[in-house]
């Protein structure tokens, strides 16, 4: 349930509600806006004690949330969320570009990426520590060892890293090393990790699995809000189906109904979304014109010598060329004051 408070509500009125929200047994979230505050009602307690609060001073409307999901809802928080990842804001005007390798390999690979991506204009320097493999004889990452290789080249760039965390055990030392711990789209459901990751004072980038829906993607950021960290960036990096001349189904009808649904920033990943070097520089731009609030591109040195990922990484000039097309044509298209920064 959402208590809409009225227009110049007091501050007592409102602690009034929350208290009262409490004493239903439901969790108080209060969303205050410029000239109104908004109380929603989170979990389960006794409806007819909420519905009750019409009648509270300062109060001007008690209405159901209609979705399962509810911080994340659009009808608890009208106006959209800006995400600060060190600095750089996702979710607002701009734009933004995560690009790096699907995997730290070595010292010398991920600094030249993370200068290439830099001097191209990405905002985010990503790159795997940890890597979940579909077989367990594949490269698995170099961990703690790539936690420091990605730390000195934030010092290096100035560029705040994104990294995945697999295992409850890890987030506390990925903390240290990392601005945005990423939830791989294997991990999306693995709710242990994310309740452990409600807790942290870091952004989150929660990407869609190959298998779930828009509800159960959402319902999954859900986890977070509910235990306490509201930074959460959603990412569509494409879904299973019967088509096998890509990785994945980019599915762009997400990304727009996600933003419709709520008011989290949204990326997109063409690059797991396809799985193709030559298909990313397209999905980008119709991923911007879709009302992406930003992209995550794979970029390697050397894609054919890539441990993971090769043949859906670009090279530096191809990462060059996908950057400069998005630039001065989608200027506008989305509402936005440049395609990326």
């Amino acid at each position: 349930m959402i208590v809409n408070m009225a227009e110049g509500a007091s501050e007592q009125e409102i602690e009034h509600v929350i208290d009262r929200i409490r004493e239903a047994g439901f969790q108080p979230h209060a969303t205050r806006g410029t000239t109104r505050t908004i109380v929603a009602a989170v979990g389960s307690g006794r409806r007819h004690e909420l519905e009750a609060l019409r009648a509270a001073a300062g109060v001007e409307d008690v209405v159901a949330i209609a979705q399962p999901f509810k911080l994340v809802s659009r009808q608890v928080k009208p106006h959209r969320t800006v995400v600060d990842v060190g600095g750089v804001a996702i979710g607002g005007e701009t734009v933004i570009v995560i690009a790096g390798p699907c995997s730290v390999e070595s010292r010398e690979q991920l600094i030249s990426t993370a200068e290439a991506v830099k001097n191209a204009g990405a905002s985010l320097l990503r790159g795997g520590a940890y890597k979940p493999r579909t077989s367990p004889y594949d490269f698995q990452g170099l961990g703690i060892e790539a936690l420091r290789i990605l730390r000195e080249a934030r010092e290096k760039t100035g560029l705040p890293v994104v990294t995945e965390v697999m295992a409850t055990e890890d987030v506390d030392m990925i903390c240290e090393y990392a601005d945005m711990l990423q939830v791989g789209a294997r991990n999306m459901q693995n709710f242990a990790l994310l309740r452990r990751l409600a807790t942290v004072e870091k952004p989150v980038l929660l990407k869609r699995g190959p298998s779930a829906t828009v509800k159960e993607w959402l319902l999954a950021a859900e986890y977070l809000l509910a235990g306490g960290n509201p930074q959460v960036v959603l990412c569509e990096r494409g879904i299973k189906t019967f088509e096998t001349e890509t990785r994945n189904t980019m599915d762009l009808a997400a990304v727009a109904l996600a933003r419709e649904l709520s008011h989290l920033p949204v990326i997109a990943d063409p690059s797991h979304g396809t799985g193709k070097q030559s298909l990313i520089g397209a999905m980008s731009r119709a991923a911007i014109a879709a009302g992406a609030d930003g992209l995550i591109i794979e970029v390697h040195p050397c894609p054919e010598r890539a441990l993971s990922d090769g043949p859906q990484s670009l090279d530096f000039t191809g990462f060059q060329k996908v950057m400069q097309a998005m630039s001065t044509p989608l200027r506008g298209v989305a509402g936005r004051k440049e395609a990326y920064a």
